[in-house]
């Protein structure tokens, strides 16, 4: 483990790390549990506001000056939180079930675990090299 690599990278990624990390546990939460309450969609505001939050940073994280193939993921976020709300908004429950379980594994999960390959920050994080 090699936290002094993360608390001496950029402020934005930090904070795109940190929101994404905690995106990633506040959905695991959200997917199992109770639908419909209260509590579901309080924590759901949360969580988009975390993926928006991820998304946005992730603009600024560049290599060289440009963007870089894993950037796809942002517009693919951006799309996705839109439509979910839109979905829950209309009562459309099993397309905002499916959308939420696409943004979390299709703009979360898929490219954190990108973000472990070697020569990334993560992977320096996490491995201590």
């Amino acid at each position: 483990m090699n936290i002094e690599a993360f608390l001496a990278a950029p402020w934005h990624i930090q904070l795109h790390a940190a929101s994404a990390i905690a995106a990633v546990l506040l959905g695991a939460v959200q997917l199992v549990a109770p639908k419909g309450t209260l509590p579901h969609r309080q924590l759901g505001y949360v969580w988009v506001a975390l993926m928006l939050t991820v998304a946005i940073t992730a603009i600024f994280i560049r290599t060289s000056g440009s963007f870089s193939w894993i950037h796809i993921f942002v517009p693919l976020t951006l799309f996705g939180v839109a439509g979910l709300i839109i979905q829950a908004r209309k009562g459309l429950v099993a397309k905002h079930r499916g959308t939420v379980l696409g943004v979390y594994l299709g703009a979360l999960l898929i490219p954190g675990a990108f973000s472990f390959l070697p020569g990334r920050l993560m992977h320096t994080v996490a491995m201590g090299g």
